[in-house]
């Protein structure tokens, strides 16, 4: 929670976020937004809707792992389209990391950063990545049963809390100074009945273009605290231990799990502005250098852009071994609870730059003419 706020307009945090400058060793290498060669589109692909989203039907990604151009050409589709889908893919947990890490080296991300080591969910769990029993740091395990045991109130069949509460970007879980560019998520278990389980994903994109141009400059100017407490309450809880150094970047270590970044965010593939902080990963944390009341404001307006504007958001229906890939920069997503069985998945994490915002970018809209 903020700091409380007197009577009179006290700043929560005064200090001003200080971004990286060029040739910082956190910095996008990237000089200028990529363009997409047309490697990918001999793919029968399709925009699952207009704002977010594409599917490729028949790809298989092994089949492209060593084709640096479709790699590439990939991660600028995902950033443009914010989420892409792949059906029944047979892609193994070393190439998942293995393409992981290519999406983000290949876009210009920092050379210390890596593949993301989950504070929690990671091979101190005991949880086997693959038939073989394999543990593993750089592959966090989405399971159903871990969640129910560490955050009933929430992931729990028949939850009262509201399902929009979910709604998150990937730096909710290591808020330090590099949070995700890419992340991938393969499911290989789903619910025994074939209902339930589906994942949402919502357009920062979008949700920066909804605001008035009065409330865009407003966003600009702002800088959010993210702050995730739950990690350690669940290590007190059940004595889990936790990762607290190196987990993927050299910045990235400690318990504290807080750190402000910029609320609109230049993603530097696409060069484009998104909303950025906003969601569950500032639930406990705050905007920067208003009042505490003026932070539960604007943090639930942002909330309300995302959860309730259904025409920026894309729903996806797993099947087995289906596979999703996304941007962190500018995506939320959030899990729909609505099951009994077990679901369980690989997800693999990689690491960007330190997030930044550059007033000369553009909004979506504006660079697909659509303004």
């Amino acid at each position: 929670m903020a700091p409380p706020a007197a009577d009179v307009d006290l700043a929560i945090r005064p200090e001003e976020v200080k971004f990286p400058t060029k040739g910082s060793t956190l910095t996008n290498r990237l000089q200028e937004p990529l363009k997409y060669s047309g490697s990918l589109d001999q793919y029968k692909s399709v925009d699952v809707t207009p704002a977010i989203g594409r599917e490729f039907s028949e790809l298989q990604l092994s089949d492209i792992l060593s084709d640096d151009n479709k790699i590439r050409d990939l991660a600028i589709t995902v950033s443009q389209r914010g989420v892409v889908f792949f059906r029944n893919q047979n892609i193994d947990v070393e190439q998942q990391k293995l393409l992981g890490q290519k999406l983000g080296e290949l876009t210009g991300k920092p050379a210390s950063s890596k593949l993301h080591r989950h504070a929690l969910s990671n091979s101190k769990r005991g949880i086997a990545v693959d038939e073989n029993g394999k543990l593993d740091d750089e592959i966090s395990v989405i399971s159903s049963e871990q969640n129910r045991k560490y955050y009933k109130d929430r992931f729990g069949f028949n939850s009262k809390k509201l399902a929009s509460e979910g709604w998150h970007a990937e730096p909710k879980h290591y808020l330090r100074a590099c949070p995700s560019d890419y992340a991938i998520l393969k499911i290989h278990t789903l619910p025994t009945d074939g209902s339930g389980g589906d994942t949402l994903w919502a357009s920062g994109y979008e949700a920066y273009d909804r605001l008035s141009p009065i409330w865009k400059k407003f966003a600009e100017n702002l800088t959010a605290t993210h702050h995730q407490p739950n990690f350690v309450k669940v290590s007190k809880e059940f004595g889990a231990e936790l990762i607290d150094t190196d987990r993927g970047s050299p910045e990235n270590t400690g318990l504290d799990f807080e750190a402000s970044h910029p609320v609109v965010r230049t993603n530097p593939v696409t060069g484009w502005k998104s909303l950025f902080g906003a969601a569950h990963q500032v639930e406990h944390g705050w905007i920067d250098g208003v009042t505490e009341t003026e932070s539960d404001i604007i943090k639930a307006y942002f909330l309300k852009l995302i959860a309730e504007n259904h025409d920026l958001q894309v729903r996806f229906k797993w099947g087995v071994n289906d596979l999703a890939v996304w941007d962190n920069r500018s995506v939320f997503h959030t899990a729909t609870n609505d099951y009994q069985g077990k679901r369980q998945g690989n997800r693999v994490v990689s690491l960007g730059e330190k997030p930044f915002y550059d007033p000369n970018s553009v909004s979506r809209r504006e660079a697909l003419g659509l303004a």
